[in-house]
């Protein structure tokens, strides 16, 4: 009954897509448990890249189940969009997608205040895609939220939306001074959307459960990382979910008794899109050197990346809160070429060593890292699948990771892909 959670290590965009992709070879349901389609999972298959903000990455393989659980938010002109996309292309989607009865409905008036949100914030916004995640969570914790089982019936959905207009219209008007919302016109929209995405509403809880007791595999994949998780992030700027491997729990309604491992994804540098404190960053064109040969650009927005060198102050705490039982390093290959290598192995502030994340983020916001240096490998390591095979430095840099991390490397990934991937030890 292996049920492996695949959790992001630092700010979200490790390479979560590829490391799913790769493990759903042996899992029968692949589920989505938290987020929005405000990130992006790729992945390259025979040259083919593939992006995925909703649906899981195991769409990508025949006769897997993929899951989209009540801890997801979702758009669905969006979901229907990827679903598209996906068949134009030949990927067959149909009763192996299942989206929860009670996952919660982003509506056009929380991409509408998401957006006047953040202009308001003026310098100090948090970063966020404007793409109406944290309006419709606070919605779901303020109990007035709309979900996808509402779509099933008109006459629930109608007065919850009325309600809810009658708040967000005055808003509207009277702060942001904006034009309100037409309750027939979003219920006509969403009723239409209802229709198309029925053959998929389910109670996943029973589907997943039922799997479980029949000891099949799952795999459970958050999205982002953990430092932007809601509580155990570096708040306030991080999403508005649990994106670490608890939230695989209440996010897909599976026991935690239930889980056997959580597979951490670490980069092998570190990147972060969006403002918030960033020890680690590198301003220089080393940063930029990275940023243009990993392609550091946002799957969902195409924000540029903000680079840094590897920071294992973050990894410990994201291995400490999820319980890692084994880590994947990805974008290996990135590194190739450097001379030396900076890994960051505590913090200093005023004066003061700080071997754990600082949870003050005035305190974090001005740390200044504190580095051991490493030799470079000088040499490619694209697509090499042994690890015996990679130059001396580089498998010197993973023993390094596992040395301060604390946390054993189980897969390294040293290319785009799917076949370049070295694996040190099964997941399943």
């Amino acid at each position: 009954m292996p049920i492996v959670i695949v959790v992001g290590a630092q700010w979200g965009d490790e390479g979560k897509g590829k490391i799913v992709d790769f493990l759903t070879k042996k899992a029968v349901i692949v589920a989505r448990y938290q987020g929005g389609h405000n990130a992006g999972h790729t992945v390259v298959i025979n040259n083919e890249k593939y992006i995925l903000h909703l649906i899981p990455s195991g769409i990508l393989h025949k006769n897997t189940i993929c899951i989209i659980g009540n801890g997801v938010v979702v758009e669905p002109s969006a979901l229907i969009q990827e679903i598209n996309e996906l068949r134009k292309r030949g990927i067959p989607v149909s009763d192996n997608l299942l989206l929860s009865k009670n996952a919660h409905l982003i509506m056009p008036y929380h991409i509408a205040l998401d957006r006047a949100n953040e202009k308001s914030r003026g310098k100090k916004c948090i970063g966020t895609t404007g793409r109406g995640i944290g309006p419709a969570y606070v919605d779901k914790m303020g109990r007035t939220g709309i979900r996808v089982g509402d779509l099933l019936h008109p006459e629930v959905f109608i007065e919850k939306l009325e309600t809810n207009l009658k708040h967000i219209n005055f808003l509207m008007k009277n702060l942001y001074k904006s034009h309100g919302f037409s309750a027939r016109k979003i219920f006509n929209e969403y009723i239409e959307y209802g229709r198309k995405l029925k053959k998929h509403i389910a109670d996943t809880d029973i589907v997943i459960n039922n799997a479980i007791s029949k000891g099949k595999n799952l795999l459970l994949e958050g999205a982002q990382g953990t430092l932007l998780d809601i509580d155990h992030g570096t708040y306030p700027y991080v999403t508005s979910s649990n994106s670490i491997a608890g939230g695989a729990c209440t996010g897909l309604g599976v026991g935690p008794t239930r889980i056997s491992k959580v597979l951490g994804v670490v980069k092998a540098y570190t990147t972060r899109v969006g403002s918030g404190p960033f020890p680690t960053e590198i301003t220089d064109s080393i940063g930029e050197d990275i940023r243009t040969k990993g392609g550091e650009f946002g799957a969902t927005t195409g924000r540029p990346r903000r680079c840094g060198w590897l920071d294992t102050v973050i990894l410990r705490h994201a291995a400490m809160i999820n319980g890692f039982s084994g880590i994947a390093i990805t974008k290996l290959d990135i590194l190739d070429g450097l001379d030396r290598i900076k890994i960051c192995t505590a913090y200093r502030y005023k004066g003061i060593i700080y071997k754990d994340f600082p949870k003050e983020m005035n305190v974090f916001e001005n740390c200044i890292p504190v580095y051991e240096e490493v030799e470079g490998w000088k040499r490619s390591t694209l697509g090499i699948k042994e690890f015996s095979k990679l130059p001396a430095q580089a498998q010197k840099y993973i023993r390094k990771i596992e040395n301060l991390v604390g946390v054993k490397v189980n897969i390294i990934s040293t290319g785009q892909k799917r076949e370049e991937l070295i694996l040190l030890k099964e997941q399943f």
